[in-house]
């Protein structure tokens, strides 16, 4: 599995699994991410929409494609996953209390002006999901977001927020379906988008990217007390060549796999979406709690 580059199956077929994340479930990973397996609409950094899609793997190596976890509706102009509308950044958590998993994404208009998230549920991690609700979070906007589940079982929603100028922190109920009204900001007008969560040594972190749309951009990590406690920026977590430009990737998602952790990155082609690349890097924090991630031309586990 070479970084950088686009990744294939079992069945040698290309991986379509962008903005995405990894989920560890009963001795089984799920990787979900957008499929983007079509041609960019003529003259524009977009696909229709197709739906989240979900791979499996017990080794992190050798993915299987289990379908389409949600698919875009082709048929009602007015449905949050209209084809034509934005399905992207889907997450999933798997709730203990409800023994459900909950599916939450950015769902948005054409022109991005909703700027809300979808939940779907399923009993299955290999779905089929069923949308319960399209919404803006506590009434605020969200564009790029991910879900962090804390040792407590406690679930939130990390989300740009504000035009993108601040991150909001918007706690979950326990069968992680909503938001409970509890939330803060966070990055206040520092722009900052994608954001992966991680916990250690009891401190939270924070990878996110710069809000500079297509372009990468340098990567910034924070780093907090509390999930909801307040976030310090420290600096640019990356080592290599080109890690002013987070190795020309963008963050998506933080996994652990024996012992360690792993960021996932997007390498985009605004204009050919459907052959954007995937990187899986180490991620180390020291004794100090100085957080480095180091580029790899290949994942290994």
């Amino acid at each position: 599995m070479k970084n950088g580059t686009l990744w294939k199956d079992i069945d040698g077929n290309d991986i379509q699994a962008h903005g995405g994340m990894s989920l560890a479930h009963e001795g089984t990973f799920y990787w979900y991410g957008e499929h983007k397996g079509a041609d960019n609409c003529p003259g524009t950094t977009r696909v229709d929409v197709i739906g989240v899609s979900c791979y499996s793997s017990a080794d992190l190596m050798n993915w299987k494609y289990e379908g389409l976890v949600i698919e875009a509706d082709h048929t009602d102009p007015d449905s949050p996953m209209y084809y034509k509308k934005v399905c992207e950044r889907p997450k999933v958590i798997y709730c203990r209390k409800t023994g459900k998993f909950v599916l939450w994404m950015h769902l948005d208009s054409a022109d991005y002006t909703f700027a809300g998230v979808g939940i779907a549920v399923s009993d299955s991690p290999v779905g089929p999901f069923t949308l319960i609700t399209a919404k803006q979070p506590n009434r605020l906007d969200s564009r790029d977001m991910t879900v962090f589940q804390d040792h407590d079982g406690t679930a939130y929603l990390f989300h740009s927020s504000n035009w993108n100028k601040m991150m909001a922190i918007s706690r979950l109920t326990d069968d992680y379906t909503d938001v409970d009204g509890f939330f803060k900001y966070a990055l206040i007008d520092q722009s900052r988008e994608a954001p992966a969560i991680c916990m250690h040594n009891s401190k939270y972190y924070m990878v996110t990217s710069g809000c500079t749309g297509w372009e990468p951009n340098s990567a910034l990590y924070a780093v907090s007390d509390y999930a909801m406690g307040t976030w310090e920026l420290i600096d640019n977590p990356c080592e290599g060549e080109n890690y002013r430009r987070t190795f020309e990737g963008q963050s998506s998602y933080i996994f652990e796999y024996g012992g360690r952790k792993y960021l996932m990155l997007d390498h985009w082609k605004p204009y050919d979406l459907r052959n954007s690349g995937y990187s899986f890097l180490p991620l180390e924090i020291d004794e100090k709690g100085i957080m480095t991630i180091k580029w790899t031309d290949e994942f290994l586990v």
